[in-house]
């Protein structure tokens, strides 16, 4: 559809100003992946948010795996999946190329050794700079449902976190995960009441978020030992501008100098 041209003076400066405000914290959602290190056992790709980490069913969607697929093919190669993280969390992803490595890397996630750590911006300020969460969930659909210790088909979730930086009515924090439930930092800091900034999943309230249109959450670091050489391979990528724009808007002022 062809656009009519605006009037001159027809737009105000404040409405410039708020639109690239809304166009800076879009995330972008690119069907191009960033190889962070490759050989031929693995690949470690740095995820977009938006892009699913492997095909929805029923859904017709790019995600890493297709993603990652089509371009090994290219060289008669093959990726398989090691772990996931959520479709709108922005970061670190692995992938094997052989069943053999796959296999082996599996295990190490099965075990919880690989180190996992993950910057996420809460709402509020916690009580303590650093400290240990442990809950109880049931999966139900698509959600994780809290639940008391001694229920019995319920999954010990524990993770660790330590304070980043303090932030306007928020937090900028560290977390290691301990296990690995699907949306576990989410549904462990929203059963705490600071739910990360942008899940609307799990504290509907979130919905209204301005300043980021996805969940606060970045794959930060990723360091496993690898599935031929034994030696540790540690992986580390920067939170994408959205994520960088959030805190930056919600950075507390400077101390007056005296």
């Amino acid at each position: 559809m062809k656009r009519l041209p605006r009037k001159a003076g027809s737009r105000s400066k404040k409405a410039d100003h708020l639109s690239a405000q809304v166009d800076r914290r879009r995330p972008r959602f690119s069907r191009e992946l960033s190889v962070l290190y490759e050989d031929d056992a693995l690949v470690v790709v740095d995820k977009p948010a938006g892009v699913p980490a492997v095909p929805i069913d029923g859904s017709g969607t790019p995600s890493a795996l297709s993603l990652l697929s089509a371009t090994l093919a290219l060289k008669r190669q093959r990726a398989f999946v090691v772990h996931r993280i959520d479709r709108f969390t922005s970061g670190v992803l692995l992938f094997a190329k052989t069943e053999a490595d796959r296999d082996t890397l599996v295990q190490q996630f099965l075990s919880h050794t690989p180190i996992r750590q993950y910057l996420a911006v809460v709402r509020g300020h916690l009580g303590a700079k650093e400290g240990t969460l442990v809950h109880y969930f049931r999966r139900e659909g698509m959600f994780q449902k809290l639940r008391k210790e001694g229920d019995a088909k319920a999954a010990r979730a524990e993770l660790r976190y330590s304070l980043e930086r303090l932030l306007l009515g928020a937090s900028l924090v560290r977390v290691g995960l301990v296990t690995g439930l699907q949306n576990q930092i989410r549904a462990q800091f929203s059963a705490i009441g600071h739910p990360v900034i942008g899940d609307r999943k799990y504290h509907f309230a979130e919905s209204s978020e301005r300043l980021i249109c996805r969940v606060a959450l970045h794959a930060a670091r990723l360091q496993f030992v690898h599935p031929r050489s034994g030696k540790n391979v540690s992986i580390d990528r920067e939170p994408p501008p959205d994520f960088q724009y959030l805190v930056q808007r919600l950075s507390l002022p400077a101390p007056a100098r005296r």
